[in-house]
């Protein structure tokens, strides 16, 4: 039977998949009810949760706009060019997906730190980043870019190249070329790959932790919120939770969408 055809499926995999999405949903369903409580959702209202959806708001923004703003080059320059060091670049800009959060949050703070690398110099100048909103931003940074990356490469790459070539060749300058065929081109991966950092940034935590603490107002974000409230409130951490699991819900639907939207081109 070929794939999409219809037909009657074997019942092991069908029970196997039934147990499977029963594992899955039953404790997101289960935190979702409780998250979704009159109880739980009067605690939206609370300084603490206030706080904790707008660090979470503006942090995540301004890191996804860094994202952008680095990751779009690198990920053409990966695409398009081969050259000395090209696959350990590519390595290393994916090496933040697999390493554990905390890792992450412990070399953020031996570099950035007051004492580490560049951490002390910056001191010196008068720039103080671990422990502030700016160390949130760079480890939302540090674990969410390899997303965007990845997605923007493969957006570089979906493409012949010989359509930049045709259009060079009809007189268009090198910035009319990227802005009306490159980036038009590019743009359903490129809209995926900011999705999935945003939403990477806004559940990260480990790093998040380490590297910028949990500062009520300053550094401490939604997750970290959540982790907060499990030791005396129980309500903020449901309705955060329901929260999350709402926009994780959404950031997936968007990308069904953008990659229906791509396959129908």
């Amino acid at each position: 039977m070929r794939p999409g055809t219809p037909g009657r499926p074997h019942p092991v995999p069908v029970g196997l998949s039934v147990l499977m999405a029963a594992f899955l949903l039953l404790p997101v369903l289960t935190l979702l009810g409780q998250g979704l409580s009159a109880e739980a959702g009067q605690a939206l209202g609370t300084a603490a949760v206030q706080g904790a959806l707008r660090v979470s708001a503006a942090t995540t923004l301004c890191s996804l706009a860094l994202i952008l703003a680095l990751g779009t080059p690198v990920s053409y320059l990966l695409a398009r060019r081969r050259f000395p060091g090209h696959l350990l670049l590519d390595a290393l800009l994916d090496l933040p997906m697999v390493l554990p959060p905390v890792v992450a949050g412990l070399a953020l703070l031996l570099t950035f730190g007051r004492q580490g690398w560049l951490g002390a110099p910056l001191e010196l100048a008068g720039v103080s980043l671990a422990f502030s909103p700016a160390a949130v931003v760079l480890a939302q940074i540090f674990t969410a870019a390899p997303f965007y990356v990845r997605a923007a490469r493969a957006g570089f790459t979906a493409f012949d190249p010989d359509v930049e070539a045709a259009a060079r060749v009809d007189g268009a300058g090198r910035r009319q070329v990227l802005t009306r065929v490159t980036l038009p081109l590019a743009l359903p991966f490129l809209l995926e790959g900011a999705v999935l950092a945003w939403a990477r940034a806004l559940g990260e935590f480990g790093a998040t932790l380490l590297f910028a603490g949990s500062l009520q107002g300053q550094t401490r974000t939604m997750p970290l919120a959540i982790y907060g409230a499990l030791e005396s409130d129980l309500a903020p951490a449901l309705a955060l939770s329901a929260l999350l699991i709402v926009l994780a819900f959404g950031v997936l639907l968007t990308l069904r969408g953008l990659a229906a939207r791509r396959i129908n081109r």
